[in-house]
């Protein structure tokens, strides 16, 4: 995604990219109600074992969890309930046809705010492998090690 201006992140997969390799990233709407995205603004939001399903022609989020808003009264949402995804036919049909390919799914990545309005990225996922997981684990920390130590020497 490219960087835009009045765009506020307010949730970021990060377990995504740790367990999937991730390409074909793709920006999409969501149908939220009232008390929702007043959640949302105040970043009552978790994307956690959150994934895309598809029914009938048409994509939905399951599992994204919205915080109960404070200040709602009786007519609050659910947390966990099944949400609709805003994306074009031809976008749905593509990716629907790449998901029943084996081994791929469809998760969210991040959720921002954007023009005030909510939008989800969402991306193409294959599952790692155990080994996959270690190898990145390795690399992470060699270049965290390697950022120490280039400031250990820059601070001589």
């Amino acid at each position: 995604m490219e960087k835009k201006k009045n765009v506020k992140i307010i949730a970021v997969n990060k377990k995504a990219s740790f367990n999937y390799f991730l390409s074909e990233f793709k920006e999409c709407g969501v149908v939220l109600l009232g008390t929702e995205i007043k959640s949302i603004r105040e970043g009552g939001l978790s994307l956690s074992d959150s994934y895309i399903v598809f029914r009938n022609g048409e994509a939905f989020i399951l599992n994204m969890n919205i915080a109960p808003y404070k200040k709602g009264n009786i007519f609050n949402h659910e947390a966990l309930r099944t949400r609709k995804l805003l994306l074009h036919k031809k976008e749905i049909v593509k990716l629907e046809a790449k998901v029943k390919q084996e081994g791929y799914s469809i998760v969210p990545t991040k959720v921002y705010l954007s023009k005030g309005k909510c939008k989800i990225e969402i991306a193409l996922a294959k599952g790692k492998k155990l080994y996959d997981k270690r190898e990145d684990k390795k690399k992470k920390d060699a270049d965290r090690e390697i950022a120490s130590n280039l400031k250990k020497f820059n601070n001589r």
